[in-house]
């Protein structure tokens, strides 16, 4: 996928998470976020639209705080909702191909401006499910490249960080294997005790577990979301990844 594809992306998918908080009410319970209500789900990810914005905007080299949520709700919290969404859309419309800001995830090969549109579209793209699983219904479909790499971002990316929480006592292989995004959706995760994870988009040696299923359930399912589709070998490294794997 290449950067307009992430930024129409982005532009659909903050518009059907402003339907679908509107629908459900900001009062709302979020099924996939228990701790959370619609309300604080558009503080949060308005406030990240923002921060977002502000870096590819003014051209920032070194991180910021991402700043305060609003004290708002209701309608009012939504229409400030759809306004950040649309700032960083134009923002990053607007924004210079040699583009140079601050980004938090080492990605070889990704300029500043793909970072941030592909980011925020995935970012976007998870808190609309979350929206729409606040307001009942059949969720909005995810395209099959796109969940894909969504995986990849989340296992190359995140989990590729220090910070990561994901570690087993004993060396051990967790595959990962989107069944309908083509012969390259295939990740190995290499898990120990000492560092963060290290991922291989290949089928890289023997693998103690294999996650599987369609690249959409498998990207809400890492993205912790929505059940595993399907598990063979040992299920605990599953379950290891659902306790601890939370960014």
């Amino acid at each position: 996928m290449q950067t307009p594809d992430f930024l129409h992306a982005l532009d659909r998918e903050g518009q059907s998470l402003a339907a679908a908080a509107e629908r459900a009410g900001t009062d709302a319970t979020v099924p996939t976020c228990p701790e959370w209500r619609v309300r604080d789900l558009l503080r949060h990810i308005g406030t990240v639209h923002w921060w977002a914005a502000g870096f590819v905007a003014e051209g920032h080299t070194e991180p910021r705080p991402i700043g305060e949520e609003p004290d708002l709700a209701g309608a009012e919290l939504v229409a400030w909702y759809r306004d950040s969404h649309r700032l960083l859309v134009d923002t990053l419309s607007a924004a210079p191909a040699d583009l140079e800001c601050w980004t938090f995830l080492a990605l070889p090969g990704l300029s500043p401006l793909e970072f941030w549109t592909r980011r925020q579209a995935h970012e976007t793209t998870v808190h609309r499910y979350d929206t729409e699983a606040a307001r009942g219904g059949a969720p909005s479909p995810i395209a099959a490249d796109r969940a894909a790499d969504g995986i990849d971002e989340l296992l190359r990316g995140f989990h590729g960080r220090s910070r990561s929480r994901v570690r087993t006592t004993e060396p051990s292989a967790l595959r990962v294997r989107a069944t309908d995004a083509g012969p390259d959706a295939i990740w190995t995760v290499r898990l120990g005790p000492d560092g963060p994870p290290v991922t291989s988009r290949q089928a890289d040696g023997e693998a103690d577990a294999e996650l599987f299923g369609p690249a959409d359930q498998l990207y809400l399912a890492l993205w912790n979301r929505a059940p595993v589709p399907g598990v063979s070998g040992d299920r605990s490294l599953a379950d290891l990844w659902q306790e601890t794997s939370g960014v």
